[in-house]
């Protein structure tokens, strides 16, 4: 019997039983829809098959073959030793025959590596086309379903899913057809040559399978606690990174690294469980196997003395033993295999199967620079049909004013931004942009007329140049530094390594908060839009800066619409028109003095501020 190795594939099989299996909820529809995903692979997949079928044949015939092929050459050597000859191979006289055989393997060989070659471009194609469409798709997808999903859910599709489906279909799906091919072309020229044999082997199988079912069984409780460990781990290590400055901060080396110490232990007592367990299969199958070529020897050897089987046979069906014994061990681990990668690629469609934002008017207007007239009009929305944010706003602005936008957290503010952008569809009402319904433009148009600088600063792996440029990416070096000195950021850019060719990572970790947020300034600038939103755009910055960037950003507002959201009233005492939010909806508006004449919550809220 052949011996049960444990290779990598096969053991991330048994992990994968361990933890349990996903099966997909429609694996017709599933397959289904692959295979019109593939409608251009058919060919391809149609010859693979017809390899498959080639081989499994090859396989199975070349041990039959083998044992004419011995049984001929044993004949010879009896023949030749009884008649005191030296025994000699000829073409004519057994050479052809060998050469057959040694046909058969190469062909064996040929259909296998067919197969696997073209499979593996299959499985690859496939990946490639369907991380294109992923990627596509996520940028026609609304906000609400990033916010109704995780962003590790997202990334999962792409990455372990779709590398979990190409691995399956690169080797499972044929390892599957050619084990069931194997096993029971086997099986049958096994109980052709001898049925005791058989059923000898057929035993100790099915006490392997036995034994391989209660280890797992025992295994699984030692495996989910070493998944848990690492996630512990996982998470201690992350939020140790994270939070470094506040663990430095509050002197918690000592207790952060104990805390580190006692999960890693408690990930190798848990790993060292569940290995043993695992790799116990390993030797415990074996001596299974061993037993059974014993018995299998034995009884075959009995059988070579008494004559009533040939030598040519005896190997042969041992040949038979090894092609079928390890593919019956493994043959749950492929079907589960192959469901768990089902699994994946159902979740892969679900993801192509969401609603996508709407992809505009059939014959949209266009507005190539906006004059700065907006409109809310009984704008009605919520994020979710049963739970409504906004119930009637309506304001109007007018081209050159500043709105500013003020109230406590969670009051709507940057909601409202949000509907204006176009990032969410509204319930009912208007929203119109130069006397022209937003729902009119494109997407594209809409917000090329917008600029927007946002409390929480981006800044993408790049060249500070490339940053700043973000927004006009055909920018020349001039004028790239024209805005940078307009936000007031020319200075500290000189002062790194590269100047505006240094080159940021992990977010601009190594730029302070306020030069990170100066940067995101200088985009909108170099952009030149003819609105403006600033979302807390100078909380991040000393007094000094904000004075200066108040300054610039007074030029850059000068005849041009801003939307200020602020939660320092004293910055947005000059505005043209105040919109106190609260609950999602605006309570009062007006400005400045209007609304601290009129007493209401506006000059409450002022009051408290510089009480």
């Amino acid at each position: 019997m052949a011996d049960f190795e444990m290779k990598e594939g096969a053991q991330n099989d048994i992990d994968n039983e361990f933890f349990g299996v996903a099966a997909p909820d429609d694996a017709k529809n599933t397959i289904k829809r692959l295979w019109k995903s593939v409608n251009d692979q058919h060919k391809r997949l149609g010859i693979v098959l017809v390899s498959v079928v080639f081989y499994t044949f090859l396989s199975v015939v070349a041990p039959l073959y083998s044992a004419y092929i011995v049984d001929l050459m044993w004949g010879k050597i009896k023949e030749a030793f009884a008649n005191d000859m030296l025994f000699s191979i000829t073409w004519v006289d057994g050479g052809s025959d060998i050469f057959f055989l040694l046909l058969i393997y190469l062909l064996t060989g040929f259909f296998y590596f067919l197969q696997s070659f073209l499979m593996a471009s299959f499985a690859e194609n496939l990946s490639f086309r369907l991380r294109n469409e992923i990627s596509s798709k996520l940028n026609r997808l609304p906000l609400s379903y990033f916010d109704r999903n995780k962003p590790g859910a997202i990334l999962s599709r792409m990455t372990n899913d779709l590398d979990k489906m190409s691995e399956a279909f690169q080797t499972g799906i044929l390892k599957l057809f050619t084990t069931l091919g194997m096993i029971i072309g086997s099986l049958v020229m096994m109980f052709r040559f001898n049925i005791l044999l058989t059923v000898v082997f057929l035993l100790f199988m099915a006490i392997s399978l036995l034994v391989t079912r209660a280890v797992s069984a025992k295994t699984l409780k030692s495996a989910l606690k070493r998944q848990e460990c690492v996630s512990e781990v996982t998470a201690m290590v992350e939020e140790n990174f994270s939070g470094r400055m506040i663990i430095k901060a509050f002197n918690q080396e000592e207790n952060s690294s104990r805390r580190m110490h006692k999960a890693t232990e408690d990930l190798a007592e848990a790993s060292q469980k569940a290995d043993f367990m695992i790799n116990a299969i390993n030797p415990g199958i074996r001596f299974i196997n061993r037993l059974g070529q014993i018995a299998i020897a034995v009884l075959g050897g009995n059988m070579l003395l008494n004559g009533t089987m040939s030598i040519g046979v005896f190997q042969a069906f041992f040949q038979y033993v090894n092609q079928s014994a390890e593919p019956l061990t493994e043959l749950a681990f492929m079907v589960n295999s192959m469901q768990s990668s089902l699994a994946s690629l159902e979740r892969v469609y679900s993801l192509l199967d969401e609603e996508e934002i709407s992809s505009g008017p059939v014959s949209p207007e266009t507005i190539e620079r906006a004059e700065g007239y907006v409109d809310f009009s009984h704008v009605r929305f919520g994020y979710t049909p049963e739970k409504t944010l906004m119930q009637d706003v309506s304001f109007s602005a007018k081209p050159g004013e500043k709105i500013a936008i003020v109230g406590s957290t969670g009051a709507g503010k940057t909601t409202l931004i949000n509907l204006l952008m176009r990032f969410y569809e509204l319930n009912s009402g208007q929203i119109l942009l130069d006397g022209k319904d937003i729902q009119t433009l494109t997407h594209a148009n809409l917000r090329k007329n917008f600029g927007m600088v946002l409390q929480d600063t981006w800044l993408f792996e790049g060249t500070i140049a490339e940053n700043i440029a973000y927004g006009k990416p055909d920018a020349t070096r001039e004028e790239i530094v024209a805005a940078a000195k307009a936000a007031r950021v020319d200075f500290f850019v000189r002062t790194m390594p590269h100047g505006y060719d240094t080159v940021l990572s992990n977010d601009g970790e190594n730029l302070s908060i306020g030069q990170r947020q100066l940067l995101t300034i200088a985009r909108v600038f170099l952009c030149n839009p003819a609105v403006l939103i600033l979302d807390e755009a100078t909380s991040s910055v000393d007094t000094r800066t904000e004075i200066e960037i108040g300054k610039a950003m007074g030029k850059l507002m000068k005849k041009r619409t801003s939307f200020v959201i602020a939660h320092r009233l004293s910055t947005i005492v000059d505005a043209d028109l105040i919109l106190l939010m609260q609950n999602g909806n605006i309570i009062e508006q007006g400005s400045h003095s209007t609304l601290l004449q009129a007493g209401g919550a506006y000059a409450e809220l002022y009051n408290s501020q510089f009480a």
